[in-house]
């Protein structure tokens, strides 16, 4: 650790004692012909139910993506399978108010295709009212927008070097005209990337552990582009088109090792596996916004259909040297070619309340979703497990909702709401035959009331009761094998998971933030190892025993009490050049009554720690050169899961800006002082599990930047937020 943060402090003394010499030398000057004041917008505002990151123009855009930009936000983490979480809970995306078709590995993808130059600000909102169809809390990406007349834009070329090398190019353009805008990202990457896991399972039974060693290399070709079309009719009503497109082409290989031990006997194995995949998603969302300038009206009505395909041939060669048997060798093919479609409409609507100040919206939404899965193995394993079958999910679910918002003498600001949600569902698989069809509502009310004692001093309390539904690939129990040896399957029989929410935030002098958050479960969900005794056949007509271990995820019935407190600051220093940024975070989670229950006797309770620091300069040494620091340290305990080992992260980038070419050059280093890994033990009934990757995130990237046309961005007046702030959520 202090590898990392003494050449970033003595970055940060080098810098300001620079400074202070510049600006010591221009206060000598005699000749001043007059004074400028400039306002900025601070780097992090905190508001009532949202803490805001405003980059634009902010020196830690050079030379990342909107992705890199993400890891860097104040109260954001992603743990180790690329899953955003804010304050330590799942989010859910929106970019410029509207939901992303795209979720996980996707999502990761396609931010990686937007340059970081995009974006105007990132808005945690930690206490999101009853119109955000989210269980926790949300991220919404708020772009530039650019509507000059004529056309601008801007070209990136990326370079990075880790493990392997890997490229990234873009293209931004944007046109207005009139009434008329039209915006275009278009992106292509080619990345390469190696990871090492090591994992040892350890089962109570016999007393047999597994160790397993993987070596991965994978590498992905990403086209991707989206869209923009808005125009607007006249002042009251606005008409547009939205269109996203991924698209990637995947191959990797592993190499694996296997080390069986019991009282009993040992074997070994080393497993191959060579997958070629390709994933397509695609996203509209027609919209009509009617406003009234006048009577402050917002009528936002949607209409969307989405895509996402996926096929992939992933191929198992399985090598066993048993002393008792003798050698063997297995293989198996897993080929799947998923269909998801999702069709929604959705209209929100909001007005003031006569001369009270209140504030009244309303709106509802109708999705269906449809979902095929379709399996196939083949190979000499393939009799040891139902060779196809084609898994279905079909759900239909409707939701209306109602918020009241008021404040009350200058001091008091109040907002109740109340989020009805029916969900209706069938899922099935053809072969097997198991099937289920199930239909449930919730009411999600939703409470907020903040307090400023001054203008210096304020409190906000908010509750909320929130709704987790398993995803459609989490019911699959088709059962495939994974690149460790592994095998995996969902689980038909999930169960929605409730929680109620209080959450309360305290400002102090509009510099410093104490957020503290409890919530409460009495159902929850973790990952299970089984293990189940397979035949497998052999030489001359025979067949052997192999026992194999599976992971689902499973139901678990028992009270969960998770507790949070973060602190944030903000400061700037040299007039708004310097900005530190620090956030540090304590997430406890007692568990004992839900471990106790399902036998376990560790792991009673969680302590999940996280920590990180931003540092950016802006315009070092009046030359239009641009430093920035991050460093994140964070332990990542989650479910059944503990930390042995913190991650630490940190990011060093610098910026040199060309303003007569209207071109940037932008050197970046990633973890170069301590590469980031995983390691943490899982424990369940029959056993647990330790568990080490180490990542392939370090080495250094540099990226070039020309633009063209005017680059100005239109500020958001106080009538563009409130016709902007509609309906799409």
């Amino acid at each position: 650790m202090k590898t990392i943060l003494i050449p970033i402090a003595l970055l940060a003394g080098i810098i300001t004692f620079a400074q202070e010499k510049q600006d010591s030398i221009k206060s000598r000057e005699k000749n001043i012909e007059g004074v400028t004041v400039t306002v900025k917008k601070p780097t992090v505002e905190s508001k009532v139910d949202r803490t805001v990151f405003n980059v634009a123009n902010s020196a830690i855009l050079a030379g990342n993506t909107t992705w890199d930009v993400l890891r860097m936000t104040p109260l954001v983490n992603i743990d180790n399978n690329d899953a955003l979480k804010a304050e330590g809970e799942s989010v859910t995306v929106y970019i410029n108010d509207r939901k992303s078709v795209f979720t996980g590995k996707e999502l990761k993808e396609y931010l990686k295709t937007i340059p970081a130059d995009n974006l105007m600000k990132i808005e945690v909102i930690t206490s999101p009212s009853s119109r955000y169809e989210a269980t926790g809390s949300v991220i919404n990406i708020v772009l530039k927008k650019r509507d000059d007349e004529g056309m601008k834009g801007s070209i990136t070329l990326n370079n990075k070097q880790n493990t392997k090398n890997s490229q990234y190019t873009n293209l931004n353009l944007n046109y207005h005209r009139k009434n008329f805008t039209q915006t275009l990202i278009g992106g292509y990457s080619d990345n390469t990337y190696v990871q090492r896991n090591s994992s040892l399972y350890t089962w109570y039974q016999d007393n047999e552990t597994n160790q397993i060693n993987s070596y991965v290399i994978g590498r992905s070709k990403s086209p991707s582009f989206s869209t923009t079309s808005e125009f607007e009719i006249n002042n009251k009503n606005t008409v547009g088109l939205i269109l996203e497109y991924y698209q990637d082409n995947s191959t990797s290989n592993s190499e694996a090792t296997r080390i069986n031990r019991s009282d009993i006997s040992k074997s070994s194995s080393d497993q191959n596996q060579n997958s070629t995949g390709l994933n397509r998603n695609v996203g509209t969302n027609l919209f009509y916004k009617w406003y009234d300038k006048e009577k402050n009206k917002i009528l936002d009505v949607n209409l969307g259909i989405n895509y996402y395909g996926q096929s992939e041939d992933s191929y198992f060669i399985n090598n066993i040297f048993s002393s008792k048997d003798g050698p063997s060798r297995e293989d198996l093919g897993v080929l799947t070619d998923t269909e998801n479609r999702n069709y929604y409409f959705k209209v929100d609507y909001t007005q003031p309340l006569g001369k009270s100040g209140a504030t009244f919206e309303t709106g509802g939404k109708m999705s269906f979703n449809n979902n095929v899965i379709p399996n196939n193995l083949y190979g000499s394993m393939v009799y040891s497990f139902s060779p196809r079958d084609i898994f279905h999910y079909e759900d239909n679910i409707s939701s209306l909702y109602a918020n009241y918002s008021r404040k009350f003498f200058d001091k008091l600001e109040t907002r109740v709401g109340i989020r009805y949600e029916y969900i209706d569902y069938r899922m099935r698989q053809d072969v097997a035959g198991t099937s289920r069809k199930d239909g449930y509502g919730a009411f999600l009310p939703n409470i907020l009331v903040k307090y400023s004692f001054s203008d210096k001093y304020d409190l906000s309390l908010t509750y909320n009761r929130n709704i987790w539904r398993p995803w459609y690939a989490e019911f699959n129990p088709f059962m495939t094998p994974n690149t460790d040896g592994i095998y995996s399957r969902g689980n038909i029989d999930l169960e929605p998971n409730p929680s109620d929410r209080l959450y309360m935030k305290l400002g102090i002098l509009k510099k410093y933030f104490i957020s503290a958050r409890y919530s409460f479960t009495d159902q929850d969900y973790w990952t299970d190892y089984l293990q189940r005794e397979i035949e497998v056949p052999g030489e001359n007509g025979t067949t052997t025993i192999k026992k194999i271990t599976i992971t689902q995820p499973s139901n678990f019935s028992g009270k969960v009490h998770k507790y949070y407190v973060y602190a944030n600051t903000n400061q700037t220093f040299f007039k708004n050049k310097f900005t530190v940024n620090l956030g540090l975070g304590w997430y406890y989670i007692d568990n004992s009554d839900f471990n106790e229950r399902n036998g376990l006797k560790n792991n009673f309770y969680i302590s999940y720690l996280s920590a990180s620091t931003n540092l950016s300069y802006t315009n070092l040494f009046n030359k239009n050169i641009n430093l920035s620091a991050w460093v994140e340290v964070s332990n990542q305990n989650n479910g059944n899961s503990t930390t042995n080992k913190p991650n630490i992260f940190h990011n060093i980038s610098a910026t040199k800006i060309f303003p007569k070419t209207q071109m940037e050059v932008s050197l970046q280093l990633m973890n170069i002082f301590q590469r980031p890994n995983y390691d943490a033990t899982t424990y369940n009934q029959q056993g647990y599990v330790r568990s080490i990757s180490k990542w392939d995130w370090y080495g250094a990237s540099i990226s070039f930047v020309k633009r063209f046309g005017n680059q100005k961005v239109k500020e958001n007046t106080k009538t563009d937020a409130e016709k902007n702030g509609g309906g799409g959520k």
